[in-house]
């Protein structure tokens, strides 16, 4: 784990230090996502979209899966998770 620290200006803003930019690959424009849990900050970066992940997952000795059985897999994957939260 690698630890990084930037100061906070009096506008709100802070600079990604330049390790942690080369480290993930942002770029201007990329967006960053702030996730708030249990007092603490999460950031992500957004700096990929899914398009760019065509062809990383192929298996070869595996059948395609269909878009209806990915919608519910996500669909119960959804379901499971608001149901541990409730």
């Amino acid at each position: 784990m690698s630890v990084f620290y930037g100061t906070l200006t009096s506008k709100g803003q802070t600079t990604i230090p330049a390790e942690v930019r080369q480290m993930l690959n942002l770029k201007p424009g990329d967006r960053i996502r702030y996730i708030i849990r249990d007092g603490e900050i999460i950031v992500r970066a957004k700096n990929r979209q899914a398009s760019d992940l065509k062809g990383r997952f192929h298996d070869a000795d595996r059948e395609p899966v269909t878009l209806e059985d990915m919608k519910d897999a996500v669909g119960e994957a959804v379901a499971e998770h608001v149901a541990e939260r409730s």
